[in-house]
C-alpha cells in the first residue's frame, strides 16, 4: 500500500492563507508576472498556473523568481513526467484535473503538496484507500456541484475537498458554507478578457472582491 509523503498530508494547508485559488492560463512571463502581483495585491496570493499553455513553465520560473510571496502551483498535470519539471520551474503545489493510478503512485511520493481530481465518490474511495485526504473535485458543477460534495460528508467525513469548474462569484459561498471544502478554484477572478487587456487593475479588484467572498462566509 503506497503512503503519501509528509507534504501531500499537508495539501490542506495551501487553504490556510486564502481559500480561494486563481486559476490561471497565461503565455508571457511578464504578463504572468504583473498579474500574480495583482492576485498578491488583492489578498488571494495563492495561485494556480494550468498547464494548458506552451509557455506555462517559462511563466512558472518568472513568478517565482519575481513574486516569491505567491504561493504557486501548477495544474492540468496529466502524469508523472511533469511533476519533475514543475518542482523545477518553481512550483510549491500541483493539481491534477483527474488521477490515473500511475499518476496516484507519483503523487503519493510528490515532495510538495499534490492534490489529485476526482469527478465521483468511487474515485475519492480509491484515493483514501492510498491514504489521500484533500482532494480536487472536478469538474465540480458539472459533476454534482454542491449536493454531490453535500452529499460525500457524510460517508467520506475525512476527506476534504477543493471545488473546480464552473464555479463563479455568485455560486462560491454556497461551496464554501460546505464543511468538507476547504478552498475552491476558479478562473472567474482571471477572465481572458483582462488578461489579454493587460488590466491587472481589474483582476486586483476581482481578487479583493473574491477574497470578501471567504471572510464573510467565515463570519456567518
Amino acid at each position: 500500500m503506497m503512503t503519501p509523503s509528509t507534504a501531500q498530508l499537508a495539501a490542506r494547508d495551501i487553504f490556510s492563507t486564502a481559500r480561494i485559488i486563481p486559476v490561471v492560463s497565461v503565455d508571457d512571463p511578464v504578463a504572468g508576472v504583473a498579474l500574480a502581483r495583482a492576485l498578491v495585491a488583492g489578498g488571494l496570493p495563492v495561485v494556480e498556473m494550468t498547464l494548458r499553455s506552451p509557455n506555462a513553465l517559462k511563466v512558472t520560473e518568472a513568478i517565482a523568481r519575481a513574486v516569491p510571496e505567491a504561493i504557486l502551483g501548477l495544474g492540468t498535470v496529466l502524469d508523472s513526467g511533469q511533476i519533475a519539471a514543475a518542482i523545477s520551474a518553481g512550483a510549491r503545489f500541483l493539481v491534477s484535473p483527474g488521477t490515473t493510478p500511475a499518476l496516484a503512485e507519483a503523487a503519493a511520493a510528490c515532495p510538495v503538496p499534490f492534490l489529485p481530481g476526482i469527478a465521483t465518490i468511487s474515485e475519492a474511495m480509491r484515493l483514501r484507500e492510498l491514504g489521500f485526504r484533500t482532494l480536487k473535485f472536478f469538474p465540480a458543477e458539472s459533476s454534482g456541484g454542491v449536493a454531490a460534495l453535500r452529499g460525500f460528508q457524510p460517508v467520506l467525513p475525512d476527506l476534504a475537498f477543493c471545488p473546480t469548474g464552473g464555479i463563479d462569484a455568485a455560486r462560491a459561498p454556497a461551496y464554501l458554507a460546505l464543511p468538507n471544502v476547504v478552498g475552491l478554484g476558479g478562473s472567474w477572478i482571471t477572465p481572458p478578457s483582462l488578461v489579454a487587456a493587460a488590466d491587472f487593475a481589474g483582476i486586483g479588484a476581482l481578487a479583493r472582491a473574491a477574497r470578501q467572498l471567504f471572510i464573510a462566509t467565515a463570519a456567518v
